[in-house]
């Protein structure tokens, strides 16, 4: 077995290489490419990068969970990525692209699964950030050290004249920068270990903490890419986060009503932390949140702890169960649950009614929390992606 798997390495290897050297003429040597990898926040910071570097006057590409872009321009159905770091083949062909289309920079996320899989094997990239490391992808790794080991892969192959940027204030932040070549850089609000090579003043519209350390994560890069800070601090007081990250909107009765990508342990945990802080006295916070089906079962007990303990009202729901029973998944979230929090707790498995049930319970004053799916514009259910957008559904319901 040890060998059949050691031979399927280097086989997709090889095909990483020989797509870039010989089909595409080594696309991302032409670029100045960026690559964020990280549990959360790689959308964000990839995305941050990306809209003040087009602000800037750069032609720019990213690659990314919500969308491929070229000078602001949608990539065409050719170019649409099926997943986040898509195979070597469509991945060369699209940095191809980019560099036809006069591309300076490329900022595109690195997930552990393509660094698994030899997806970006041979890329040469001019930079690298960490962001965290958390509980996810654990039913494709095993274990949080391999999970780990695939994100160190990515800082391994950094060449020795680019730079990598890693989170000191998360647990894995230091390690990830031991043994590599590229120049070190750190970032951080919390660590004493964070060796400031710049100090300088960041003001942002981006609410929540681990917004501040996405923002400072791509400033940092942007930076020692040597863009302009002052132009690019102009950019960041008024820079939104990208669409379905903590993404927004008042109802016509004053209830705040949020979506955002949180799908996560640590991810619900810092957004309702966030929408505590901004809770007035009085106010309610609603969640709406599940967990995924055929996906890392162990943190569905976790992520339904979290929704009850930080919320006033949890209705758990369905994410997309995929091949499982939604009901059993809902059953498996609240496992740990004292009676206390059982009393909080709401169910539905059906994610419309259990959002249009968040609208008539909120009031003038309540937060209103939908988790797990943002961007997603689709629910799958037994191996049918049927449309469905949270934010879709919030606006009908308040039109209704």
């Amino acid at each position: 077995m040890k060998n059949i798997i050691k031979n399927l390495k280097l086989k997709r290897r090889g095909i990483a290489l020989l797509a870039q050297m010989h089909f595409f003429g080594h696309p991302s040597a032409k670029l100045k490419l960026i690559g964020v990898t990280g549990t959360n926040g790689k959308t964000t910071v990839a995305t941050l990068m990306y809209r003040i570097t087009k602000e800037l006057g750069y032609k720019v590409g990213l690659i990314s969970t919500v969308e491929n872009l070229i000078n602001g321009e949608k990539m065409s159905a050719d170019y649409n990525a099926p997943s986040t770091t898509p195979d070597p083949i469509f991945l060369n062909k699209l940095l191809n692209k980019m560099v036809k289309e006069k591309c300076e920079y490329v900022f595109m996320e690195v997930t552990s699964h393509a660094l698994d899989q030899d997806r970006v094997a041979g890329l040469h990239f001019t930079g690298g950030i960490f962001t965290n490391l958390t509980h996810d992808h654990l039913d494709y790794h095993k274990s949080i050290e391999n999970y780990f080991g695939a994100k160190k892969k990515f800082f391994k192959m950094l060449p020795r004249e680019a730079f990598a940027i890693s989170n000191s204030d998360d647990p894995y932040g230091l390690r990830m920068l031991e043994g590599i070549r590229a120049h070190k850089y750190t970032y951080g609000l919390k660590s004493k270990e964070t060796k400031a090579d710049f100090s300088e003043k960041l003001e942002t519209n981006l609410i929540g903490d681990f917004n501040m350390y996405n923002a400072l994560a791509a400033y940092a890069a942007l930076k020692l890419l040597g863009m302009d800070s002052e132009k690019v601090k102009e950019i960041f007081k008024k820079i939104e986060a990208p669409r379905g990250r903590f993404e927004h909107f008042t109802s016509p009765n004053g209830v705040l009503v949020i979506v955002d990508y949180a799908h996560t342990p640590d991810a619900l945990e810092n957004v309702l932390k966030t929408v505590q802080a901004m809770k007035k006295d009085g106010a309610k916070i609603i969640s709406v949140f599940g967990c995924g089906g055929d996906r890392d079962p162990a943190k569905r007990k976790v992520m339904g702890k979290i929704g009850a303990t930080l919320s006033d009202i949890a209705i758990f729901t369905s994410d997309n169960p995929r091949s499982e029973d939604p009901v059993k998944i809902i059953e498996e979230m609240t496992k740990d649950l004292s009676k206390d929090e059982l009393q909080k707790v709401r169910t539905n498995p059906n994610r419309g009614e259990a959002i249009r049930g968040a609208v008539i319970l909120a009031k003038k004053g309540d937060i209103i929390l939908c988790a797990g799916k943002g961007h997603e514009n689709y629910q799958e259910i037994k191996g049918i992606k049927n449309h469905f957008d949270d934010m879709e559904e919030f606006k009908q319901a308040y039109a209704k």
